[in-house]
């Protein structure tokens, strides 16, 4: 096994094993801790109490994150004629038709998002190898198969990001950057916790959220009272 850093050792000593912490002050001793010397990205885990075996239990969708996540999405677009220009003038990074759909099917990912005129659909769906197991396939459900190409752009440029359970019931966010202020990663991560609640299954039964963590790239997960979702800007002692 590898061995840890000198940084994050004296980062790890800093957090209470048994101790559930409130998100603000997660926030502070994230912001305290990280041991990087560059912009590190800060980021959420839950473990969610769900079999996404069964597609009842299968929770994914979207949440626009009111202070982005401090990187600017590289965006595809599958589209041609009109779309496409509205797609370019709204400031998607890759647009194109049947040459790029066939440039994808090669291996080409290097992008953040997809999004997908209806109409080309049938041809993009073909590309499941390639787009499925990064989680990058357009869907209707979460507004990336659409004739508004222009929204949804901006809306993914603007912070708008997707998540999708994975085989081990987890689900992960990035919340922003350590030099985001407190109030900034607070509040996505509000925005964050109040979406997963909000798409609960019916079907699951018992604790939902079982699990929350909080990290920074490189640094030691810090536990996270996950039972706390209102208030969250209070101070600690509050």
């Amino acid at each position: 096994m590898a061995t840890r850093s000198k940084a994050y050792r004296a980062a790890a000593e800093k957090i209470d094993r048994d101790e559930l912490y409130t998100p603000l002050q997660a926030v502070r001793l994230a912001k305290e801790t990280s041991p990087t010397k560059y912009d590190a990205t800060v980021e959420v885990a839950f473990r969610l109490g769900v079999d996404p075996r069964k597609a009842d239990q299968m929770v994914r969708g979207t949440v626009n994150l009111p202070h982005g996540t401090g990187k600017t999405a590289r965006v595809l677009v599958f589209a041609n004629g009109e779309k496409a220009e509205q797609a370019r003038a709204a400031g998607a990074d890759i647009v194109g038709g049947d040459e790029l759909i066939e440039k994808v099917a090669a291996g080409f990912t290097d992008f953040d998002s997809a999004v997908a005129t209806p109409d080309l659909m049938g041809k993009v769906g073909r590309l499941g190898k390639v787009l499925g197991p990064r989680g990058l396939m357009p869907n209707p459900k979460t507004g990336t198969v659409t004739m508004d190409v222009a929204k949804a752009v901006e809306d993914i440029k603007g912070g708008k990001i997707e998540f999708r359970v994975d085989k081990h019931a987890n689900l992960h966010f990035i919340i922003g950057k350590v030099s985001f202020d407190e109030k900034a990663l607070v509040e996505n991560y509000a925005a964050a916790i109040e979406e997963v609640l909000r798409l609960k299954p019916s079907s699951s039964k018992g604790r939902y959220i079982t699990k929350a963590t909080l990290s920074t790239t490189m640094g030691p997960g810090i536990p996270l009272d996950q039972s706390k979702v209102s208030k969250l800007l209070e101070d600690d002692a509050a």
